[in-house]
């Protein structure tokens, strides 16, 4: 297990003085990626390899949100590799080990020269350890995300430089910082799902559609022919806990 403590800064914050969605997302990013780099697996590594860790989905639960001060504890641990798919567990606890964020995610191995996936090769983990840890006890949904045929399409978005990271592609937290923008104001997201379905990038046109489903909210952004980049889907309440 790797992990890293930290405190919420005011510039994480929202106007209710709670870590946002896209902050919660950005400490999980950047404990895998301080894991990598530490381990000597990192952005250099894999760019001089001709490799990216890719992300296919998430799974997010926020049973609270950390607020304006608070010292957490961000953690994770990969718990299996099969082909050129890698699993990897997160979570947030505040300073008494409480649960505050459970995490599941499924990354792929895909070679930038070739332009395809590519099976997972010893030294591409060897820093992880040899035996992995255990899963984490949470519920898991499936990683593909069914979209209602009944949607309202909202304004699109034209990816800016903000949104580009090292990939250069759309960073995997500001999809879900888009369609977060398309719930309504008052709404505490819970839980959220992603899957993540091909890389937008600088200058590419995204077109939301919204739709309202039993538990929640399918948010799928699209490009200029329907077909998707991500979809997104988000379960919360408006009573603020």
């Amino acid at each position: 297990m790797y992990n890293f403590g930290s405190r919420v800064r005011y510039s994480e914050t929202d106007e209710y003085g709670k870590l946002t969605l896209t902050g919660i997302l950005n400490y999980l990013q950047d404990c895998s990626t301080f894991q990598s780099e530490d381990n000597g697996l990192g952005i250099s590594y894999l760019m001089k390899c001709h490799k990216a860790w890719w992300l296919s989905s998430w799974q997010i639960v926020v049973d609270r949100y950390p607020v304006l001060g608070e010292e957490i504890l961000i953690s994770t641990w990969p718990y299996d590799f099969k082909g050129f798919y890698g699993y990897r567990n997160f979570t947030i606890c505040d300073k008494n080990g409480e649960y505050l964020v459970r995490a599941n995610s499924v990354w792929f191995l895909f070679d930038t020269k070739k332009g395809r996936p590519v099976k997972i090769q010893p030294e591409d983990i060897r820093g992880y350890g040899n035996g992995w840890e255990k899963k984490l006890s949470m519920e898991y949904a499936p990683r593909k995300i069914e979209v209602p045929d009944d949607y309202m399409a909202l304004e699109p978005v034209t990816v800016s430089k903000h949104h580009i990271d090292t990939n250069h592609h759309v960073n995997n937290a500001k999809y879900v910082e888009i369609a977060r923008e398309a719930l309504p104001d008052e709404m505490e997201v819970h839980e959220l799902r992603v899957e993540y379905k091909k890389a937008a990038v600088f200058g590419d046109v995204v077109y939301p559609r919204i739709s309202r489903t039993k538990e929640g909210y399918t948010v799928s952004l699209c490009d200029g022919e329907g077909s998707a980049y991500a979809v997104i889907w988000l379960r919360g309440t408006i009573e603020r806990i």
